[in-house]
């Protein structure tokens, strides 16, 4: 299907330069241009005007055709061909036939550069674009509108260029013909008097042409002006300090925080961190480093249990619970030093401990002490979601944040949630000896990734002997004899599900309130997030959040990520910003097999409407992943039907986290397959099956014409040379 389609587009670019190259050498071959001058037109003025009386609508349909084609092909001598309008047809006619017969032609010509050079551009040069064609989907209109309204910049170069940005073809029509009616205008006009000009550049005099631009300009200005004001308008009820204790104050010592105030410190701001409980945040004291701590520690018993696969007839661990928690905090302790306040006052920071309360955009008070600041920047991260089920106030609960004080090993665990989390913590609980059962109230688990890959997942949960239920919706918990059940509603029918410990594992709720944001106005975003734009600012315009408290995502590494726009903008606001950039986040979901993934995957692709080829490799075929008795999981490549650019890559797979950094890479940095195929890997690893990956996706990219090609050389090597 995609080769017939790439055959049928070749097929129209074929075609398409067939009648550009007919019209152009009809145009030079005839020497067409002579007739394009300002003396040919003067002299022919009274033959065109007697012409044009005994044959209107000829006139006006010749006049309008040739109009189109010199415009599409973008020839030279649209401003004679306007000013022939005037003189031929009047102001009101002419401006008419020009208005329409320009914008048509100019919509032709963004189309045939569309077809005939968008692709090839924006594969070559895609990655260095990136920023524009963000600019061109936002504010492409504002551009275009703009630029129509100046004529000292050509209007064939902007039909062209504008063909090879993601800009619609509606909105460039209409644009267009709105933009360039003022331009229009004033040379119709003049073509009123053609008897009387003796030079174009007399048409345009200077103070017409800084008139053009300043109109040009408006659009811009006024929506730059709009904000400004819009922002006036929020800060003017607080009072300003007449100076400023900081440049920043953050609040949150999470990865968002800590992140932001390293930054806004190593750029000599002086930067105030408030943290009300534990520096490092969630990620290091109840997220990321415990789970992962964890999920090592429950990896060795089910290698243990495996042993036999490695050559030993047994091997019995014995293990104290409790001592398995107790490494846990071990391991927070071991990291604890890299997010401290000692750290981070070293480096420039001031460190607060206390709960902080945002008094105005320039006010922040903690502990009894006001500071004023120019900026404040949220990074108060997110806590567990309780659902409202039925009863669940009666149960004493485990969630993420506080499964890590347990010391006595639960006998039934029951887990709610199917998603990263809940996963994570199922099997690494099942591995350590719970019998565990998750609910879930979707039909898959990780529903947010492919089938076939929550499928691998829920086979090797099940294999581990943990309870599965699916499409299972909470709906009360209640006590008999004594004992705690949670009753569930499937496919119509009460299921009772018993349990001597609870974790709540659906998802994160953010850190909005409670510190202040209420009373200033702060936005909310429907997801309950803090409502940021492109800049991570709020809007209030000095008040910045990143991280779980802001979204989308919320992993420790876009928190981070999204900490550097929110230091560099807040410190350069309101002189320049960078725009967010989220086109190549990767995550990972540290199951058994583990799930990696950055950018489309095949059921989002097919939401979207993207066009895709999916390459796919076995693991079980890997020769590494052979003998670490690992030999399980895929890497799925999405592309661009016939082209090696990479939409998006899904790896499932031991160590699929690590694995899956080169595609990151090369999305990021705009290679793709073909390059992964060409770069050496070692052997024996398990990142070979990258370039097998991209082994796959060259055999499945090579044409029939192509091998046929190929026999036929070397039949005639084998024979004649």
């Amino acid at each position: 299907l995609f080769r017939s389609r790439k055959l049928m587009n070749n097929s129209k670019k074929i075609g398409v330069v067939f009648v550009l190259a007919t019209f152009l050498w009809i145009f030079f071959h005839f020497n067409l241009s002579q007739y394009l001058s300002l003396e040919y037109l003067k002299g022919q003025q009274t033959n065109f005007l007697a012409f044009y009386k005994e044959n209107a609508l000829l006139a006006i349909g010749a006049y309008t055709g040739v109009y189109i084609v010199s415009t599409a092909l973008s020839l030279p001598g649209a401003v004679l061909l306007t000013l022939l309008g005037g003189a031929l047809f009047g102001l009101v006619t002419g401006t008419i036939l020009v208005s329409f017969a320009s914008t048509i032609g100019a919509t032709l010509a963004f189309l045939v550069s569309r077809l005939l050079l968008r692709d090839w551009v924006q594969d070559k040069f895609g990655r260095y674009l990136e920023a524009f064609n963000d600019g061109i989907k936002k504010d492409g209109i504002f551009y275009l509108f703009t630029l129509r309204l100046i004529p000292a910049v050509p209007f064939f170069v902007i039909n062209l260029v504008m063909g090879l940005t993601p800009m619609k073809t509606i909105p460039f029509f209409f644009v267009s013909q709105i933009g360039m009616l003022a331009g229009t205008i004033v040379f119709v006009n003049a073509g009123t008097q053609l008897a009387q000009i003796e030079s174009l550049s007399g048409i345009l005099s200077p103070k017409i042409i800084f008139s053009f631009v300043l109109l040009g300009l408006f659009p811009l200005l006024a929506k730059k002006l709009m904000n400004f004001f819009k922002g006036r308008s929020v800060m003017k009820k607080f009072k300003k300090p007449k100076s400023f204790d900081y440049n920043m104050v953050v609040i949150g010592a999470g990865s968002a925080g800590l992140v932001t105030s390293y930054i806004g410190a190593a750029t000599k701001g002086k930067v105030a961190l408030i943290e009300k409980h534990k520096m490092g945040g969630d990620c290091l004291n109840t997220g990321c480093v415990p789970s992962k701590a964890l999920i090592r520690s429950a990896k060795f018993m089910s290698d243990a249990k495996k042993c036999q696969k490695l050559g030993f007839k047994n091997a019995q661990v014995e293990f104290d619970f409790a001592e398995v928690m107790e490494r846990v905090q071990r391991v927070i302790k071991t990291i604890e030093p890299h997010d401290s306040v000692e750290r981070y006052s070293e480096l420039g920071v001031e460190c607060h401990t206390g709960e902080a309360r945002i008094k105005s955009p320039y006010e922040v008070e903690v502990n009894g002490k006001v500071l004023t600041t120019r900026n404040i920047v949220v990074g108060t991260g997110a806590r567990p979601a309780i659902p409202p089920v039925e009863g669940i106030e009666d149960v004493d609960y485990l969630t993420s944040d506080t499964i890590w004080d347990i010391r006595k090993q639960p006998e039934k665990l029951l887990v709610l949630g199917g998603g990263p989390i809940g996963s994570e913590l199922t099997q690494a609980f099942a591995r350590l000896g719970c019998e565990v059962t998750q609910v879930q109230r979707n039909k898959r688990l990780l529903p947010k990734e492919d089938p076939e890959v929550s499928q691998m997942v829920l086979e090797s949960f099940q294999s581990e002997g943990i309870n599965v239920l699916l499409q299972h919706t909470p709906k009360k918990f209640f006590k008999r004899d004594g004992k705690d059940f949670l009753e569930c509603e499937h496919n119509g029918s009460s299921v009772e599900v018993p349990f001597d410990a609870l974790l709540i594992a659906l998802g994160r709720k953010a850190n909005t309130t409670g510190f202040g944001l209420e009373e200033l106005g702060v936005e909310l975003s429907p997801r309950g997030t803090i409502q940021v734009d492109e800049y991570m600012q709020t809007n209030i315009p000095n008040i910045y959040a990143c991280g779980d408290v802001a979204g989308p995502y919320q992993f420790t590494h876009t928190a981070a990520h999204q900490a550097w726009y929110c230091a560099v903008n807040s410190m350069l606001s309101p002189f320049y910003g960078f725009k967010v950039d989220y086109s190549t986040v990767p995550w990972s979901t540290f199951t058994d097999p583990e799930v990696a993934r950055s950018g489309l995957n095949e059921m989002e692709a097919k939401e979207q409407g993207i066009p895709y080829e999916v390459t796919t490799y076995g693991i079980d075929d890997l020769d590494r992943a052979i003998a670490d008795e690992a030999a399980y999981g895929m890497v799925k490549v999405l592309t661009v039907p016939g082209k090696d650019k990479i939409l998006g890559v899904t790896i499932a797979g031991l160590h699929a986290g690590d694995i899956i950094s080169e595609y990151v890479a090369a999305m990021k940095n705009g290679f793709g397959m073909n390059k992964i195929l060409g770069t050496i890997h070692i052997y024996p690893t398990l990142a070979e099956s990258n370039k097998f990956a991209a082994g796959n996706w060259k055999k499945n990219n090579v044409t029939e014409k192509t091998l046929a090609w190929g026999e036929r050389i070397n039949r005639w090597r084998r024979n004649y040379v």
